[in-house]
């Protein structure tokens, strides 16, 4: 298998790999414009059984998108409105409890719930969810807001972002997602989404809540208009963070969307460019302990394959998630558990129940 390695010209990164020694950008990028996708994958599957043997996780979640509108208007999102706009809606609390409730016969444990900035919610609106689910289902782990909601709800409150995340992990909150990372080049943000908080202001907003207990996630909108070179910093940025804080318990690279975004013209990402990010993310992100595929961007078929490039997560049953599907994504919406488990095992792995924050609760 070495000389398969070293025929692909990755010989020096196979040793880096081997002994457990960071990867420099020049390497990612090596390893990103390798023609040799078995190869690059081979090196992150090494990392990934390394971290996590044969298991690939799953979480039994419900995800809640309480409002899709929204002041920034990135142009790759298809999922923010306008207030007025045809398509925009917001949920009162009742709605969200009634969505919440709709499913307790079902053994969820994570409620995943974000949303669009809102113009004019007010804060206790987003206390009053979180207390609400909780009422509803004491035990359930609730991940919500990005980093970019969080923020907006300090500026809301009044408060530091400490003092508000405070508030909310009383009023319920768990866990932040990774969402509205999108990639923190400030050149992309100002083409794609100028009015969103910056990469720094996010970073920021994850390291405090590291600080505070919190586990969050990250993510990277990839395949619109960023470089390779934008790409990688984006990951090294992710990779001091983590060095500093070490609270980011999985990365997840979003595949971009085009449909229905300013973005439309473009084509969707290939399947190779999909198993690129996960396989140079698992070799770059060596203070990550989770990759995920997230099955709702790359479809369940892609995901499973990913099993072999580094990812070792699957996200979850997720149920209604409805911001890739407004940007036209045609995976289902909901899978099964049973589907889940098939899938895993299809793919030669040990399938892991977990909770948001990879306690197992069971194997199968």
């Amino acid at each position: 298998m070495d000389s398969f390695i070293q025929q692909a010209g990755l010989g020096a990164i196979l040793d880096k790999v081997k002994n457990e020694v960071r990867l420099s950008l020049e390497e990612g990028k090596q390893l990103y414009n390798c023609p040799d996708l078995l190869a690059v994958g081979y090196l992150a599957n090494l990392v990934r059984e390394r971290k996590n043997g044969n298991q690939a996780f799953f979480i039994y979640n419900q995800h809640i998108n309480y409002s899709n509108i929204c002041t920034n208007l990135c142009k790759f999102c298809a999922f923010g409105k306008e207030k007025g706009h045809a398509l925009a809606y917001e949920m009162s609390i009742a709605q969200i409890k009634d969505k919440v409730q709709q499913r307790l016969d079902e053994p969820i444990t994570e409620i995943h719930m974000v949303g669009g900035i809102h113009p004019d919610l007010p804060y206790s609106y987003y206390i009053e969810a979180l207390r609400g689910i909780k009422a509803i289902r004491p035990a359930v782990h609730i991940q919500a807001f990005t980093c970019v909601e969080i923020q907006h709800l300090a500026d809301l409150s009044g408060q530091s972002v400490a003092a508000t995340l405070a508030e909310l992990q009383e009023a319920g909150l768990g866990s932040l997602p990774g969402g509205g990372a999108e990639v923190f080049s400030p050149r992309i943000r100002q083409l794609t989404c100028p009015k969103k908080l910056d990469g720094a202001g996010w970073l920021q907003v994850a390291q405090t809540a590291h600080r505070l207990g919190l586990k969050t996630n990250a993510t990277m909108l990839y395949g619109h208009i960023e470089t390779i070179d934008e790409r990688l910093e984006h990951l090294d940025a992710l990779r001091q963070a983590q060095d500093e804080t070490g609270g980011f318990l999985t990365y997840i690279p979003l595949a971009f969307h085009p449909k229905n975004t300013e973005f439309a013209g473009l084509s969707r990402t290939t399947g190779v460019d999909d198993l690129k990010n996960i396989a140079v993310a698992r070799l770059m992100l060596d203070n990550f302990p989770h990759i995920k595929a997230y099955w709702v961007m790359i479809g369940p078929k892609l995901a499973q394959v990913a099993l072999s490039f580094g990812a070792d997560d699957l996200d979850g049953t997720v149920k209604e998630e409805i911001i890739t599907r407004m940007a036209g994504g045609e995976s289902e919406q909901a899978l099964g558990h049973t589907t889940l488990i098939r899938m895993i095992k299809e793919a030669g792995r040990e399938p892991v129940e977990r909770d948001t924050l990879y306690n197992v609760l069971a194997r199968f």
